[in-house]
């Protein structure tokens, strides 16, 4: 559902429309880019996580992007869509971004973050593997990856496969009862990312 704290924006490409809600905050130099799975539309897990966390963190300063995927089932187009997006938000003095995806959205996370320059710091939510192939080359940014033991999609062997990739800071975050949806450990994930988001942003990650 659309949310009172978010902007409609929308880029217009020759392939295609990508839906962007865009969480301004007033001179922000650092934001995040949220991007749902492979059901496409302004997904979100765990209770509506995205949202709190964009109305959260723009309280703080923070600014916030939710992506809509154009073909959400293209891996490839839907970096582009999360690089596009990171482009839009340089255009409003953004230039520090942190990336957060769930399922599919992970693996794109992984993959845009390893290629743009802007991204500080990438965390996969119960994030498939295939399409991780670029996890080495997000070093020295950190990652945490966060899955429910009880995932009925995507196994945590998923996450456990990709933190064996990829190369440190990384972290492995197993919750027990949670699902692939995460709903049943939603608190707990708010709070991780809503302390690990700003702080990764002001950090100086690369020297």
């Amino acid at each position: 559902s659309f949310d009172s704290h978010a902007s409609a924006v929308a880029l217009q490409l020759e392939s295609g429309r990508i839906e962007l809600r865009y969480y301004g905050a007033k001179h922000a130099r650092a934001g995040v880019i949220y991007t749902g799975g492979a059901g496409g539309g302004f997904d979100s897990p765990a209770r509506g996580l995205y949202p709190s966390l964009c109305e959260t963190l723009q309280s703080q300063g923070l600014a916030g992007l939710r992506v809509c995927f154009r073909d959400p089932l293209d891996l490839r187009h839907s970096v582009k869509d999360v690089l596009l997006g990171a482009y839009f938000l340089n255009t409003q003095g953004v230039d520090r971004i942190a990336l957060a995806g769930h399922s599919f959205g992970g693996a794109v996370a992984i993959t845009a973050g390893a290629l743009s320059p802007a991204v500080r710091a990438v965390a996969a939510l119960s994030t498939q593997s295939y399409g991780t192939g670029l996890v080495r080359g997000l070093s020295p940014r950190p990652l945490p990856l966060i899955h429910g033991k009880e995932d009925e999609i995507l196994p945590p062997s998923c996450s456990a496969f990709v933190f064996q990739s990829a190369s440190e800071p990384k972290e492995l975050i197993l919750l027990p009862g949670a699902r692939h949806g995460l709903d049943e450990a939603r608190d707990e994930v708010f709070r991780i990312l809503a302390d690990w988001l700003p702080e990764k942003l002001e950090e100086e990650t690369f020297s």
